[in-house]
């Protein structure tokens, strides 16, 4: 279904709001207005560089983007735990106004007693991105999948898996080759129509999730499968849904994604690992179940200067041997090339 979207993002849009910033780049469905009291009158390319397409007003409320004909909201914003808060108002005052509502958020509205009444009254839909269909426990049926599957891995959560996925498959494509990229969190469920949010599965399933994912993929016939990777294996709060990633689509192969600049855990203490001790961490995790190696590593330089950025690639080339870039600063093309031709199927070591 083709969307019109304005998306609820108030006072957060430039700062954190991952779920819009990826549709915006990504999607494709438009978005003609944002709402955020605190960047008013701006467009979107003006306060997000990366995002030069789009010039989409920025307005101080509902009301303003309304002029803009939206058919749905976009919650754009991803807190951490996922909760509704100050947002319900702003989704209350969208179904009163008749826009369907798509969620991100961990709260599911369909399950919400006033937001779902009011929708019903309305006779308007929710969509959380974040429900979750009955998985089954992994059943090792991955591991005969025939095609090479591609795994994003990172040094910390919002570095940029999901990018470097997507710019990946798109660089195949250029090349005339069928990535398939396959969504495993909210953000990527907008953009591509379909997937399961891994991190909201329970535990005994989260693996058999991400085997389900793999396997809807394979059904397509791609080239090589792309797998969106979520937090960061030495995450203190989210590292469970990357170890269900880890196992659960069975990679043949990782890239591993780093903002190089980003000395701790975001939001926390714990310090993020250099580019050697991550490579020999996530491999020495798969070593045992079904062996994979990391084949480049992808950089988010955001923030750095060129010459700062292209001293970081450098660095990381240097340190580890392997391709090294930034996907979204300098293109993903050279990149793709490097890594492609190294991707091949491996041998599970378990039944």
């Amino acid at each position: 279904m083709s969307r019109r979207y304005v998306v609820l993002a108030p006072n957060a849009f430039a700062q954190s709001a991952k779920t819009a910033h990826g549709v915006i780049a990504y999607g494709n469905d438009p978005v003609v207005a944002v709402v955020d009291p605190s960047r008013a009158g701006k467009r979107v390319c003006d306060v997000v560089p990366h995002l030069s397409h789009c010039d989409a007003p920025i307005v101080a409320s509902l009301r303003d983007a309304l002029a803009f004909e939206p058919t749905a909201l976009l919650i754009g914003t991803a807190p951490i735990g996922g909760a509704l808060g100050d947002l319900r108002a702003g989704v209350l005052e969208a179904v009163a106004a008749g826009l369907d509502i798509v969620s991100g958020l961990h709260a599911m509205l369909a399950e919400d007693d006033e937001i779902a009444a009011a929708a019903r009254e309305r006779g308007v839909r929710l969509y959380d991105l974040r429900a979750v269909p009955a998985t089954p426990v992994f059943s090792g049926a991955a591991y005969d999948i025939p095609v090479p599957i591609l795994l994003t891995v990172g040094n910390d959560c919002n570095v940029g898996k999901m990018t470097v996925a997507l710019e990946l498959c798109a660089a195949a494509k250029r090349a005339r080759r069928t990535w398939s990229f396959v969504p495993t969190g909210q953000t990527g469920i907008a953009i591509a129509g379909w997937g399961i949010a891994v991190d909201r599965t329970i535990a005994d399933f989260a693996a058999g999730a991400c085997e389900r994912l793999v396997l809807e993929a394979a059904s397509q016939r791609p080239d090589t499968i792309v797998v969106e990777g979520q937090g960061a294996i030495n995450h203190p709060a989210y590292a469970p849904v990357t170890l269900a990633l880890l196992y659960g689509c069975a990679p043949d192969a990782l890239v591993l994604v780093c903002m190089p600049h980003r000395a701790t855990i975001n939001a926390y203490t714990t310090p993020t690992l250099p580019y050697r001790d991550l490579i020999a961490l996530h491999e020495s995790l798969l070593a045992s179940v079904k062996p994979a190696k990391v084949v480049g590593v992808a950089l988010n330089t955001r923030g750095l200067d060129d010459v700062a950025a292209r001293r970081e690639i450098a660095r990381a080339r240097d340190e580890t041997g392997l391709p090294a870039d930034d996907l979204l600063r300098f293109g993903a093309d050279a990149f793709y090339a490097a890594i492609a031709g190294s991707l091949s199927k491996r041998e599970a070591r378990t039944a």
